[in-house]
Protein backbone atom coordinates (compact mmCIF):
# COMPACT_ATOMS: atom_id res chain seq x y z
CA UNK A 1 0.00 0.00 0.00
CA UNK A 2 1.06 3.55 -0.98
CA UNK A 3 2.12 5.07 2.43
CA UNK A 4 0.55 8.63 1.28
CA UNK A 5 -2.84 6.42 2.03
CA UNK A 6 -2.12 4.74 5.09
CA UNK A 7 -3.01 7.50 7.11
CA UNK A 8 -5.91 8.14 6.16
CA UNK A 9 -7.19 4.81 6.14
CA UNK A 10 -9.74 4.48 8.91
CA UNK A 11 -9.71 0.72 8.78
CA UNK A 12 -6.08 0.46 8.83
CA UNK A 13 -2.40 1.81 8.23
CA UNK A 14 0.45 2.92 11.11
CA UNK A 15 -0.02 2.28 14.68
CA UNK A 16 -1.61 4.95 16.26
CA UNK A 17 0.86 4.71 19.47
CA UNK A 18 3.44 5.77 16.93
CA UNK A 19 4.59 9.32 17.89
CA UNK A 20 6.43 11.90 15.27
CA UNK A 21 9.70 12.84 16.55
CA UNK A 22 10.12 16.19 17.99
CA UNK A 23 11.08 18.45 14.66
CA UNK A 24 13.72 20.86 15.59
CA UNK A 25 14.05 24.92 14.30
CA UNK A 26 15.46 24.51 10.95
CA UNK A 27 13.65 20.56 9.88
CA UNK A 28 11.76 19.85 6.87
CA UNK A 29 8.38 20.07 8.88
CA UNK A 30 5.95 20.07 5.85
CA UNK A 31 7.03 16.59 5.42
CA UNK A 32 6.32 15.78 9.38
CA UNK A 33 3.12 17.54 8.41
CA UNK A 34 2.12 14.76 5.50
CA UNK A 35 4.06 12.43 7.07
CA UNK A 36 2.00 9.15 7.19
CA UNK A 37 1.95 8.44 11.06
CA UNK A 38 1.06 12.06 11.89
CA UNK A 39 -1.47 11.99 8.85
CA UNK A 40 -3.24 8.85 10.53
CA UNK A 41 -3.55 10.13 14.18
CA UNK A 42 -4.98 13.44 12.32
CA UNK A 43 -7.26 11.57 10.71
CA UNK A 44 -8.31 9.72 14.22
CA UNK A 45 -8.60 13.38 16.01
CA UNK A 46 -10.81 14.66 13.53
CA UNK A 47 -12.87 11.22 13.12
CA UNK A 48 -13.30 11.26 16.75
CA UNK A 49 -14.42 14.93 16.85
CA UNK A 50 -16.93 14.44 14.34
CA UNK A 51 -17.76 18.40 13.37
CA UNK A 52 -20.53 19.47 10.48
CA UNK A 53 -19.99 19.75 7.23
CA UNK A 54 -17.91 22.70 5.58
CA UNK A 55 -19.05 24.48 2.45
CA UNK A 56 -18.13 21.84 0.19
CA UNK A 57 -21.18 19.51 2.22
CA UNK A 58 -19.12 16.65 2.91
CA UNK A 59 -19.73 14.81 6.31
CA UNK A 60 -17.00 12.75 8.05
CA UNK A 61 -18.29 9.50 6.86
CA UNK A 62 -17.39 10.70 2.90
CA UNK A 63 -13.97 11.59 3.81
CA UNK A 64 -12.11 8.03 3.35
CA UNK A 65 -13.61 7.79 0.12
CA UNK A 66 -12.70 11.10 -1.17
CA UNK A 67 -9.15 10.84 0.41
CA UNK A 68 -8.12 7.18 -0.86
CA UNK A 69 -9.16 9.20 -4.52
CA UNK A 70 -7.26 12.43 -3.90
CA UNK A 71 -4.92 12.30 -1.10
CA UNK A 72 -1.81 11.98 -3.11
CA UNK A 73 -2.73 14.83 -5.27
CA UNK A 74 -3.33 17.02 -2.02
CA UNK A 75 -0.21 15.98 -0.06
CA UNK A 76 1.97 17.02 -3.59
CA UNK A 77 0.17 20.32 -3.47
CA UNK A 78 1.22 20.67 -0.24
CA UNK A 79 4.66 19.68 -0.49
CA UNK A 80 5.23 21.84 -3.61
CA UNK A 81 3.31 24.79 -1.54
CA UNK A 82 0.14 24.94 -4.08
CA UNK A 83 -2.34 24.33 -1.73
CA UNK A 84 -5.33 26.73 -0.97
CA UNK A 85 -7.43 26.54 2.10
CA UNK A 86 -11.09 26.47 1.20
CA UNK A 87 -13.03 29.52 2.85
CA UNK A 88 -14.88 28.36 6.26
CA UNK A 89 -18.91 28.19 7.16
CA UNK A 90 -20.32 30.74 9.17
CA UNK A 91 -22.02 29.03 12.34
CA UNK A 92 -23.70 31.11 14.65
CA UNK A 93 -24.17 29.36 18.05
CA UNK A 94 -25.98 30.68 21.16
CA UNK A 95 -24.42 32.12 24.33
CA UNK A 96 -25.23 31.80 27.85
CA UNK A 97 -25.43 35.43 28.34
CA UNK A 98 -27.95 35.60 25.35
CA UNK A 99 -25.47 36.79 22.63
CA UNK A 100 -24.30 34.81 19.49
CA UNK A 101 -20.82 33.78 18.71
CA UNK A 102 -19.76 32.94 15.26
CA UNK A 103 -17.84 29.81 14.42
CA UNK A 104 -15.75 29.06 11.19
CA UNK A 105 -16.65 25.35 10.25
CA UNK A 106 -13.80 24.19 7.84
CA UNK A 107 -14.27 21.54 5.19
CA UNK A 108 -13.36 17.91 6.34
CA UNK A 109 -10.16 17.77 4.54
CA UNK A 110 -8.60 21.55 5.86
CA UNK A 111 -9.84 20.23 9.60
CA UNK A 112 -7.81 17.25 9.08
CA UNK A 113 -4.53 19.44 7.44
CA UNK A 114 -4.97 21.69 10.24
CA UNK A 115 -5.16 18.70 13.13
CA UNK A 116 -1.99 17.38 11.44
CA UNK A 117 -0.31 21.02 11.44
CA UNK A 118 -1.11 21.43 14.95
CA UNK A 119 0.67 18.06 16.07
CA UNK A 120 3.61 19.69 14.79
CA UNK A 121 4.10 22.88 16.30
CA UNK A 122 2.42 21.42 19.50
CA UNK A 123 5.65 20.00 20.30
CA UNK A 124 8.01 23.34 19.21
CA UNK A 125 5.82 25.95 21.02
CA UNK A 126 4.42 24.37 24.10
CA UNK A 127 7.48 23.43 26.41
CA UNK A 128 8.14 27.03 26.70
CA UNK A 129 4.55 27.95 27.17
CA UNK A 130 3.73 29.73 30.72
CA UNK A 131 3.08 27.58 33.56
CA UNK A 132 -0.26 29.35 34.21
CA UNK A 133 -1.36 29.08 30.64
CA UNK A 134 -3.75 26.25 30.86
CA UNK A 135 -6.21 26.39 28.00
CA UNK A 136 -6.16 23.93 24.80
CA UNK A 137 -2.49 22.25 26.25
CA UNK A 138 -1.80 18.90 26.65
CA UNK A 139 -2.44 17.57 30.39
CA UNK A 140 -3.64 21.11 31.04
CA UNK A 141 -7.59 21.84 31.39
CA UNK A 142 -9.55 24.45 33.21
CA UNK A 143 -9.73 22.49 36.09
CA UNK A 144 -6.01 23.24 36.57
CA UNK A 145 -6.41 27.10 36.14
CA UNK A 146 -9.26 26.91 38.62
CA UNK A 147 -7.34 25.13 41.14
CA UNK A 148 -4.18 27.32 40.80
CA UNK A 149 -6.48 30.70 41.00
CA UNK A 150 -7.72 28.81 44.75
CA UNK A 151 -4.08 28.44 45.43
CA UNK A 152 -3.28 32.37 45.07
CA UNK A 153 -6.20 32.90 46.60
CA UNK A 154 -5.06 30.73 49.91
CA UNK A 155 -2.06 32.97 49.69
CA UNK A 156 -3.39 36.56 50.42
CA UNK A 157 -4.56 37.78 46.96
CA UNK A 158 -7.86 37.85 46.53
CA UNK A 159 -8.55 41.26 44.38
CA UNK A 160 -8.99 40.20 40.85
CA UNK A 161 -7.55 41.81 37.50
CA UNK A 162 -10.92 40.47 35.20
CA UNK A 163 -9.98 40.91 31.73
CA UNK A 164 -12.12 40.56 29.28
CA UNK A 165 -10.58 41.00 25.42
CA UNK A 166 -13.17 42.50 23.00
CA UNK A 167 -13.95 39.38 20.47
CA UNK A 168 -10.04 38.35 20.84
CA UNK A 169 -10.46 35.64 17.78
CA UNK A 170 -11.74 38.40 15.63
CA UNK A 171 -9.34 40.87 16.29
CA UNK A 172 -6.03 38.96 16.04
CA UNK A 173 -3.50 40.60 13.87
CA UNK A 174 -2.09 38.46 11.30
CA UNK A 175 1.19 40.25 10.73
CA UNK A 176 1.62 40.10 14.70
CA UNK A 177 0.53 36.38 14.96
CA UNK A 178 2.80 35.52 12.30
CA UNK A 179 5.60 37.12 13.40
CA UNK A 180 5.65 34.65 16.60
CA UNK A 181 4.71 31.52 14.59
CA UNK A 182 8.02 32.20 12.51
CA UNK A 183 9.88 32.33 15.69
CA UNK A 184 9.67 28.82 15.55
CA UNK A 185 8.98 27.91 12.50
CA UNK A 186 11.51 28.18 9.14
CA UNK A 187 9.62 26.27 6.82
CA UNK A 188 8.19 29.02 4.62
CA UNK A 189 5.38 26.72 2.86
CA UNK A 190 4.46 26.19 6.08
CA UNK A 191 4.43 29.51 7.18
CA UNK A 192 2.49 30.35 3.77
CA UNK A 193 -0.12 27.45 4.52
CA UNK A 194 -0.99 28.71 7.70
CA UNK A 195 -1.66 32.16 6.06
CA UNK A 196 -3.49 31.06 3.61
CA UNK A 197 -5.72 29.12 6.46
CA UNK A 198 -5.95 32.54 8.65
CA UNK A 199 -6.90 34.76 5.40
CA UNK A 200 -9.08 31.69 3.99
CA UNK A 201 -12.11 33.90 4.19
CA UNK A 202 -15.54 33.08 5.20
CA UNK A 203 -18.73 31.57 3.48
CA UNK A 204 -21.82 33.36 4.45
CA UNK A 205 -24.94 32.38 2.42
CA UNK A 206 -23.48 32.57 -1.09
CA UNK A 207 -20.53 35.22 -0.67
CA UNK A 208 -16.90 34.54 0.58
CA UNK A 209 -16.10 37.46 3.21
CA UNK A 210 -12.05 37.82 3.05
CA UNK A 211 -10.50 37.56 6.65
CA UNK A 212 -7.69 40.42 6.76
CA UNK A 213 -7.90 40.27 10.58
CA UNK A 214 -8.59 37.76 12.96
CA UNK A 215 -8.57 33.70 13.36
CA UNK A 216 -11.74 31.62 13.23
CA UNK A 217 -12.99 29.98 15.78
CA UNK A 218 -13.63 26.13 15.11
CA UNK A 219 -10.82 25.05 13.31
CA UNK A 220 -8.20 22.74 15.29
CA UNK A 221 -5.87 25.30 14.92
CA UNK A 222 -6.81 28.50 15.88
CA UNK A 223 -6.24 27.34 19.50
CA UNK A 224 -2.73 26.72 19.28
CA UNK A 225 -2.50 30.20 17.43
CA UNK A 226 -4.00 31.77 20.20
CA UNK A 227 -1.62 30.26 22.64
CA UNK A 228 1.25 31.67 20.48
CA UNK A 229 0.09 34.51 20.34
CA UNK A 230 -1.19 35.46 24.06
CA UNK A 231 2.11 33.96 25.26
CA UNK A 232 3.54 37.79 24.97
CA UNK A 233 1.06 38.70 27.76
CA UNK A 234 1.83 35.46 30.25
CA UNK A 235 5.45 36.54 29.73
CA UNK A 236 5.06 40.20 30.16
CA UNK A 237 3.28 38.87 33.58
CA UNK A 238 5.63 36.67 34.65
CA UNK A 239 8.12 39.48 34.40
CA UNK A 240 6.20 41.74 36.52
CA UNK A 241 5.86 39.11 39.21
CA UNK A 242 1.98 38.92 38.89
CA UNK A 243 0.36 35.66 40.05
CA UNK A 244 -2.61 34.66 37.37
CA UNK A 245 -4.44 31.90 35.46
CA UNK A 246 -5.26 31.90 32.16
CA UNK A 247 -6.92 29.79 29.43
CA UNK A 248 -7.41 31.20 26.17
CA UNK A 249 -8.49 34.56 26.00
CA UNK A 250 -9.60 33.73 29.74
CA UNK A 251 -7.31 35.76 32.43
CA UNK A 252 -7.84 36.54 35.44
CA UNK A 253 -5.04 38.50 37.84
CA UNK A 254 -4.86 38.06 41.39
CA UNK A 255 -3.23 40.75 43.57
CA UNK A 256 -3.51 41.96 47.03
CA UNK A 257 -5.23 45.20 46.90
CA UNK A 258 -7.95 47.10 45.20
CA UNK A 259 -5.04 49.90 44.76
CA UNK A 260 -2.70 47.78 42.70
CA UNK A 261 -5.76 45.96 41.05
CA UNK A 262 -6.42 49.68 39.14
CA UNK A 263 -2.77 49.46 38.53
CA UNK A 264 -2.41 46.17 36.80
CA UNK A 265 -5.57 46.38 34.66
CA UNK A 266 -4.26 49.98 33.08
CA UNK A 267 -0.75 48.68 32.48
CA UNK A 268 -2.30 45.53 30.69
CA UNK A 269 -4.73 47.47 28.86
CA UNK A 270 -2.10 49.72 27.30
CA UNK A 271 0.36 46.50 26.87
CA UNK A 272 -2.52 44.43 24.90
CA UNK A 273 -3.50 47.96 22.98
CA UNK A 274 0.09 48.88 22.30
CA UNK A 275 2.11 44.93 21.77
CA UNK A 276 -0.28 43.01 20.28
CA UNK A 277 -3.00 45.38 18.94
CA UNK A 278 -5.80 43.51 21.20
CA UNK A 279 -8.72 45.55 22.59
CA UNK A 280 -9.86 45.04 26.10
CA UNK A 281 -13.79 45.17 26.60
CA UNK A 282 -14.07 48.18 29.42
CA UNK A 283 -17.68 47.28 29.97
CA UNK A 284 -16.58 43.52 31.07
CA UNK A 285 -13.58 43.87 32.68
CA UNK A 286 -13.14 45.22 36.35
CA UNK A 287 -11.43 44.92 39.59
CA UNK A 288 -12.90 43.32 42.35
CA UNK A 289 -12.98 41.09 45.32
CA UNK A 290 -12.36 37.22 43.64
CA UNK A 291 -15.39 36.28 45.42
CA UNK A 292 -17.67 38.96 43.22
CA UNK A 293 -15.92 37.08 39.83
CA UNK A 294 -16.65 34.46 38.04
CA UNK A 295 -13.99 32.41 35.69
CA UNK A 296 -14.15 29.62 33.72
CA UNK A 297 -18.13 29.06 34.94
CA UNK A 298 -17.23 29.40 38.30
CA UNK A 299 -17.28 31.65 41.69
CA UNK A 300 -14.86 31.30 44.70
CA UNK A 301 -16.52 32.21 47.75
CA UNK A 302 -14.01 31.90 50.92
CA UNK A 303 -11.70 30.26 48.48
CA UNK A 304 -14.12 27.35 47.80
CA UNK A 305 -15.44 26.34 44.30
CA UNK A 306 -18.79 26.84 43.03
CA UNK A 307 -20.58 26.31 39.90
CA UNK A 308 -21.95 30.28 38.95
CA UNK A 309 -25.75 31.11 38.76
CA UNK A 310 -25.14 31.67 35.18
CA UNK A 311 -23.71 27.85 34.94
CA UNK A 312 -26.83 26.51 36.99
CA UNK A 313 -29.38 28.49 35.17
CA UNK A 314 -28.38 27.06 31.79
CA UNK A 315 -28.22 23.43 33.15
CA UNK A 316 -31.87 23.62 34.24
CA UNK A 317 -32.57 25.05 30.81
CA UNK A 318 -31.33 22.23 29.16
CA UNK A 319 -32.56 19.85 31.15
CA UNK A 320 -35.99 21.54 30.93
CA UNK A 321 -35.50 21.11 27.29
CA UNK A 322 -34.92 17.42 27.66
CA UNK A 323 -37.71 16.65 30.06
CA UNK A 324 -40.36 18.64 28.36
CA UNK A 325 -43.53 17.26 28.11
CA UNK A 326 -44.41 18.18 24.45
CA UNK A 327 -41.51 16.02 23.35
CA UNK A 328 -42.26 13.22 21.68
CA UNK A 329 -39.80 10.24 22.05
CA UNK A 330 -39.74 7.18 24.25
CA UNK A 331 -38.95 7.31 27.48
CA UNK A 332 -35.81 5.23 27.03
CA UNK A 333 -34.17 7.57 24.69
CA UNK A 334 -35.18 10.43 26.71
CA UNK A 335 -32.69 8.96 29.97
CA UNK A 336 -29.98 8.32 26.91
CA UNK A 337 -29.62 12.22 26.32
CA UNK A 338 -30.19 13.18 29.58
CA UNK A 339 -27.44 10.81 30.96
CA UNK A 340 -25.35 12.12 27.96
CA UNK A 341 -25.99 15.49 28.96
CA UNK A 342 -25.70 15.47 32.45
CA UNK A 343 -22.93 13.29 33.15
CA UNK A 344 -21.24 15.84 30.64
CA UNK A 345 -21.84 18.53 32.50
CA UNK A 346 -21.40 17.12 36.00
CA UNK A 347 -17.71 15.64 34.07
CA UNK A 348 -16.96 19.89 34.31
CA UNK A 349 -19.02 21.27 37.67
CA UNK A 350 -18.99 18.26 39.26
CA UNK A 351 -15.64 19.75 41.37
CA UNK A 352 -18.25 22.42 42.54
CA UNK A 353 -17.56 22.25 46.81
CA UNK A 354 -20.65 23.39 47.48
CA UNK A 355 -22.93 20.41 48.15
CA UNK A 356 -26.29 22.22 48.89
CA UNK A 357 -28.24 22.60 45.53
CA UNK A 358 -26.77 18.71 44.85
CA UNK A 359 -29.76 17.28 46.48
CA UNK A 360 -32.21 19.77 45.41
CA UNK A 361 -31.15 18.82 41.92
CA UNK A 362 -31.20 15.71 42.47
CA UNK A 363 -35.07 15.49 43.38
CA UNK A 364 -35.87 18.29 40.73
CA UNK A 365 -34.89 15.71 38.03
CA UNK A 366 -36.89 12.71 39.80
CA UNK A 367 -39.73 14.67 39.65
CA UNK A 368 -39.16 15.90 36.10
CA UNK A 369 -38.65 12.35 35.44
CA UNK A 370 -41.90 11.22 36.72
CA UNK A 371 -44.48 14.05 35.20
CA UNK A 372 -43.33 13.01 31.74
CA UNK A 373 -44.17 9.17 33.04
CA UNK A 374 -47.50 10.63 33.40
CA UNK A 375 -47.67 12.83 30.47
CA UNK A 376 -47.12 9.29 28.72
CA UNK A 377 -49.65 7.46 30.17
CA UNK A 378 -52.39 9.31 28.74
CA UNK A 379 -55.60 7.45 29.80
CA UNK A 380 -56.84 6.92 33.29
CA UNK A 381 -57.23 3.38 33.03
CA UNK A 382 -53.61 3.05 31.34
CA UNK A 383 -52.53 5.00 34.54
CA UNK A 384 -54.47 3.45 37.11
CA UNK A 385 -52.89 0.30 35.36
CA UNK A 386 -49.66 1.27 35.56
CA UNK A 387 -49.89 2.66 39.13
CA UNK A 388 -51.16 -0.60 40.23
CA UNK A 389 -48.24 -2.44 38.40
CA UNK A 390 -45.53 -0.38 40.40
CA UNK A 391 -47.48 -1.20 43.63
CA UNK A 392 -49.50 2.04 44.73
CA UNK A 393 -52.84 0.46 46.60
CA UNK A 394 -56.22 0.65 44.26
CA UNK A 395 -57.50 3.34 45.88
CA UNK A 396 -55.01 5.70 45.55
CA UNK A 397 -53.58 4.54 42.11
CA UNK A 398 -57.81 5.67 41.38
CA UNK A 399 -57.78 8.86 43.07
CA UNK A 400 -54.81 9.98 41.83
CA UNK A 401 -55.36 8.69 37.88
CA UNK A 402 -58.60 10.71 37.93
CA UNK A 403 -57.59 14.00 39.35
CA UNK A 404 -57.47 17.48 37.43
CA UNK A 405 -54.23 18.91 38.90
CA UNK A 406 -51.96 18.98 36.24
CA UNK A 407 -49.07 16.89 35.54
CA UNK A 408 -46.11 18.89 37.51
CA UNK A 409 -48.51 19.05 41.17
CA UNK A 410 -49.28 14.98 40.49
CA UNK A 411 -45.70 14.40 39.54
CA UNK A 412 -45.39 14.46 43.46
CA UNK A 413 -48.20 13.21 44.91
CA UNK A 414 -48.10 10.21 47.08
CA UNK A 415 -48.99 7.59 44.37
CA UNK A 416 -46.34 8.66 41.94
CA UNK A 417 -43.44 9.00 44.62
CA UNK A 418 -44.61 5.58 46.22
CA UNK A 419 -44.94 3.71 42.54
CA UNK A 420 -42.07 5.39 40.90
CA UNK A 421 -39.43 5.10 43.86
CA UNK A 422 -36.08 6.64 43.01
CA UNK A 423 -34.92 3.13 42.41
CA UNK A 424 -37.23 1.77 40.21
CA UNK A 425 -36.28 5.27 37.88
CA UNK A 426 -32.81 4.83 38.11
CA UNK A 427 -33.23 1.07 37.07
CA UNK A 428 -34.97 2.99 34.17
CA UNK A 429 -31.99 5.08 33.26
CA UNK A 430 -31.89 8.13 35.08
CA UNK A 431 -29.18 9.40 36.23
CA UNK A 432 -28.20 10.83 39.99
CA UNK A 433 -26.89 14.20 40.34
CA UNK A 434 -25.99 13.85 43.51
CA UNK A 435 -24.37 10.26 42.35
CA UNK A 436 -22.39 12.12 40.00
CA UNK A 437 -20.80 14.48 42.10
CA UNK A 438 -19.98 12.35 44.60
CA UNK A 439 -17.91 10.99 42.47
CA UNK A 440 -16.30 13.82 41.11
CA UNK A 441 -15.37 14.84 45.11
CA UNK A 442 -13.69 11.32 44.96
CA UNK A 443 -16.00 9.97 47.76
CA UNK A 444 -16.98 6.95 45.56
Amino acid sequence: MNDSNVALNPNGGAAAGHRIAQPALHVDLMQAVVHPINMHLAWKRVKSNKGAPGIDGMPIEDFPAFARTHWVTIRQALLEGRYRPSPVRRVMIPKPDGGERALGIPTVLDRLIQQAIGQVLTPIFDPQFSESSFGFRPKRSAHGALRQVQDHIKAGYRIAVDLDLKKFFDNVQHDILMARVAKGVSDKRLLALIGRYLRAGVMIGECVQPSEIGTPQGGPLSPLLANILLDDLDRELERRGHRFARYADDLLVLVKSLRAGQRVKANLTAYLDRRLHLPVNEAKSRVAPIDACVFLGFTFRRGKLRWSDAALADFQHRIRRLTGRSWGVSMSYRFEQLAQYVRGWMGYFGISQYYRPVPELDEWLRRRARMCYWKQWPQTRTKVRNLLALGVSKKAAILTAISAKSYWHLSRSLATQTGMTNDWLYAQGLVSIRGLWMKAQGYT
